[in-house]
């Protein structure tokens, strides 16, 4: 079964300065850096998804805008495919399924940004697509949240998504530990 890293939003608008800051962006964005380098270099295969926002009244990921670009530290090389999505979901509406599929990838590794959003959204999907989903939390990163009055911090809420994927939609990992393994 071929295994494929999918990076998902590491866009800029997430990094200190951006328009939807996360905590954790830039260590997350090392770790992924790094699976992206073993992946480059054992030659497997690597998909970018950057999310562009086509909701009226939406504040970042806005076309054309170098907060919507991919970040630096893991900008797409020539030939390495990036699908565009307007959903926190990475299959809906995108061909990603199809590529995937033509690809013959059975397994995904994914890593990204917001926890609690894109990366919860697609790491489901990608289970209840029959795809095996590793999911590497320090190559993750989301922000602080509230409800019906109560705040949650951001390492509560990466640490609550990460318990709630872990088992049936991935098995969650350091990049440390896929790294050995691959």
């Amino acid at each position: 079964m071929s295994l494929a890293l999918l990076l998902v939003d590491i866009q800029n608008d997430y990094f200190p300065g951006g328009a939807m800051e996360v905590v954790g962006a830039t260590a997350a964005a090392t770790q992924a850096a790094a699976l992206l380098a073993a992946f480059r270099g054992q030659a497997r295969p690597v998909i970018h998804v950057q999310h562009i926002a086509t909701r009226p009244g939406a504040t970042f990921f806005l076309r054309d805008t170098p907060g919507a670009e991919i970040h630096p530290a893991v900008a797409p090389l020539p030939g390495e495919p990036v699908f565009q999505k307007h959903f926190p979901n990475s299959f809906r509406e995108t061909p990603l399924l199809e590529h995937l599929r033509t690809a013959g990838i059975a397994r995904l590794a994914i890593a990204g940004m917001m926890t609690h959003m894109c990366i919860d959204s697609t790491t489901r999907a990608a289970a209840e697509l029959g795809f095996s989903c590793v999911l590497c939390h320090d190559a993750c990163a989301t922000r602080a949240l509230s409800f019906n009055g109560v705040e949650v911090a951001a390492e509560q809420v990466q640490a609550a998504y990460l318990a709630a994927l872990n088992g049936l939609f991935a098995k969650v990992v350091s990049s440390s530990e896929l790294l050995a393994d691959l």
